[in-house]
């Protein structure tokens, strides 16, 4: 999609001196001054003062594919001291892998200066057990908790491993970030050793969210219980075998979660989307016996490791069949997650690093 030219003279976000916690300030450039990229220059106008991004602004779902006048821009950047910054649903951290990508392409400083204020967010952020929130700074309901859900908090510690081992377009940011990025990882590792749930003396996976302060699972919306995840545990399983030399806690913790997917497989069964007349959307989404084929549920029962099937009431039941149709084709309940997982990316690393 094509994007009008957008005017060099509005302000651009850029932080301060590089102390964490010091709130960007706003210049105006030339336009002959630079380059500019027009996804990067809406970016720039999304940009929160605690240099984070939003997902969403009024309910509104934020897509940097729509045309955006310069008025549009203008009144964007009127919004700079909401307290909405978020990790959830990739925002903050695509932005920042955006903007240095648009500096590298641009040497526009202000895109550089974005991502280092969006890096130093992350690192604001981090909470002293490791963990990461969905929101900064807004602490409301389970907002404040250490979030997996969606992979937020790994999506977060990918990009300060980019920056701490100054990996490809990351090697261009401020090299006084790399040492403060090193160290958010090496707690956003130690959270994730603390936090993986153990049942009777065996360590398993990990919830979508986890309480930020006693490290234990926790509920989130009304139909996502404190409870094991067989979506959200990949992408920490997977987080973990990117590290290198993995020491002998991480490298337990990943094979008590394989060991976990592998006693957790529903098998024979597939998910399927069919036609319904008689529900409103005339479809509906069930479970199908189908011989050689596995599924993983979303959620397990803490106790039991049994899936659980949760609506908009919050009561556990043990067939997807039996909560709301608008949740059953409203939210992935089951899929094939730890497939590729299992199949190919956990025997891969124990070539590497041994049995």
């Amino acid at each position: 999609m094509k994007y009008p030219l957008l005017l060099a003279a509005l302000s651009l976000a850029v932080p301060g001196a590089h102390a964490l916690g010091r709130p960007a300030a706003r210049v105006a450039l030339p336009p002959s001054a630079v380059a500019q990229d027009t996804t990067a220059e809406k970016m720039l106008a999304f940009q929160r003062s605690s240099g984070g991004w939003p997902k969403a602004v009024n309910e509104v779902k934020v897509d940097y594919r729509h045309r955006m006048s310069a008025s549009d821009l203008q009144a964007a950047r009127h919004d700079a001291g909401q307290q909405d910054g978020t990790i959830d649903n990739n925002a903050t951290t695509r932005e920042i892998t955006y903007l240095v990508s648009a500096f590298k392409s641009t040497s526009n400083p202000a895109y550089r200066q974005a991502a280092e204020n969006g890096i130093r967010y992350l690192l604001k952020m981090q909470q002293p057990s490791g963990g990461f929130p969905q929101y900064y700074p807004d602490a409301r309901f389970y907002r404040a908790q250490i979030t997996y859900n969606d992979n937020a908090m790994i999506k977060a510690l990918q990009v300060l491993q980019a920056v701490a081992d100054k990996k490809g377009d990351f090697a261009l940011v401020d090299p006084t970030l790399v040492a403060p990025a090193q160290r958010a990882v090496t707690q956003g590792v130690q959270c994730i050793l603390k936090t993986q749930y153990v049942r009777q003396g065996q360590p398993t996976a990990w919830c979508a969210q986890h309480d930020r302060t006693t490290l234990l699972p926790c509920n989130a919306r009304a139909f996502e219980l404190a409870s094991l995840s067989g979506d959200e545990s990949v992408g920490i399983t997977e987080f973990l075998l990117s590290l290198d030399q993995p020491t002998p806690e991480v490298r337990r913790a990943i094979k008590a979660a394989i060991a976990w997917f592998e006693a957790s497989k529903i098998s024979n069964m597939t998910v399927q989307d069919i036609a319904a007349t008689q529900q409103p959307k005339g479809r509906d989404r069930v479970l199908v016996p189908t011989p050689g084929s596995t599924l993983w549920a979303r959620f397990y029962d803490l106790a039991t490791n049994q899936p659980i099937y949760v609506g908009r009431d919050g009561v556990k039941h043990a067939q997807l069949a039996d909560i709301e149709v608008e949740r059953r084709t409203g939210y992935v309940y089951a899929g094939t997650w730890p497939e590729k997982l299992l199949t190919r990316e956990y025997p891969k690393w124990q070539q590497k690093w041994g049995p």
